[in-house]
C-alpha cells in the first residue's frame, strides 16, 4: 500500500480500537458488541479495494487479538477480518463512492453475519467455546442490529477520508519538484528539454548558414 493509505488506515484502525474496547465494550448490551473495528475494515476496502482490504483487516484484526481483554488465540480475528476486508473489497461501489444506501448497508449486515459465523467456526475448530453461553442466533441477531445501526455514522465518514489518500502526496511532490526543475531549465537558461532539442539543432545550422553566408558575402567584396 501506499504511504498515505498505510498512515491513514493505521490511525483510523488504532482509534477505532480504542474506542471500542474503552467504550462500546463497557456498555454491557445484550449479546455482541458493536464492531466499530469491522465497520473501519468494511470502509476502507470499499475505497482501497480487495487487497488493500485484506492486508488492513489482518492488521487490525491482529491488533484486536493482541489488545487486552482478549481471552482468545492470536490470529483468530485477524483471520476473519482478512477475509472479511478482501470480500468488501471486491464488492467496492465504482470510484469509492457510495450510490445509494442499500448496497453498502446490505455488506454491513453480511459482514457482521459472515464475521460472526467465521469467529464461531474458527473457534469450534481450535476448541473454544466460551461464547456459547451467548447462542449463535442471539449473536448473529445483535451483531447485525448493533452494526447497522453504527454503520451510517461511520463508513460514509471513513469512505471521504479514504478517498482524499487516492492522491499520493508523495508521488505529487516527486512531480511538482519535476515540473519546477523543468521550467527553470527552460525559462533561466533559455535552454528547451525533451521533444525540442531538434528545434535547437535546427536554430544552430541556421545561424552556422548565416554566418557562412556573411563571410562569403565580405570575400567577394
Amino acid at each position: 500500500m501506499r504511504l498515505n493509505r498505510t498512515l491513514l488506515s493505521t490511525a483510523l484502525v488504532v482509534v477505532a480500537l480504542v474506542v471500542q474496547v474503552s467504550v462500546l465494550a463497557r456498555l454491557q448490551l445484550p449479546g455482541a458488541v458493536p464492531d466499530l473495528l469491522l465497520l473501519t475494515v468494511l470502509g476502507l476496502a470499499f475505497v482501497y479495494g480487495p487487497v488493500s482490504g485484506s492486508l488492513i483487516g489482518f492488521g487490525a484484526g491482529l491488533l484486536a487479538d493482541l489488545a487486552p481483554p482478549a481471552d482468545h488465540a492470536a490470529g483468530r480475528y485477524a483471520l476473519v477480518l482478512c477475509v472479511i476486508g478482501y470480500l468488501a473489497g471486491l464488492v467496492r461501489p465504482e470510484n469509492g463512492q457510495l450510490k445509494s444506501a442499500f448496497a453498502p448497508m446490505a455488506a454491513v449486515v453480511a459482514a457482521a453475519l459472515g464475521s460472526t459465523l467465521l469467529y464461531a467456526g474458527v473457534g469450534a475448530l481450535v476448541g473454544d467455546t466460551a461464547a456459547r453461553h451467548v447462542g449463535l442466533g442471539s449473536l448473529l441477531l445483535t451483531a447485525a442490529i448493533y452494526d447497522l445501526l453504527l454503520a451510517p455514522f461511520t463508513v460514509p465518514l471513513i469512505m471521504a477520508l479514504a478517498r482524499r489518500t487516492e492522491n499520493d502526496p508523495v508521488s505529487e511532490a516527486a512531480g511538482s519538484s519535476k515540473d519546477v526543475a523543468a521550467g527553470w531549465l527552460a525559462s533561466g537558461t533559455g535552454l528547451r528539454i525533451g521533444n525540442q532539442r531538434g528545434g535547437l539543432r535546427m536554430k544552430a545550422a541556421r545561424s552556422r548558414a548565416s554566418r557562412a553566408g556573411r563571410i562569403k558575402g565580405v570575400k567577394r567584396l
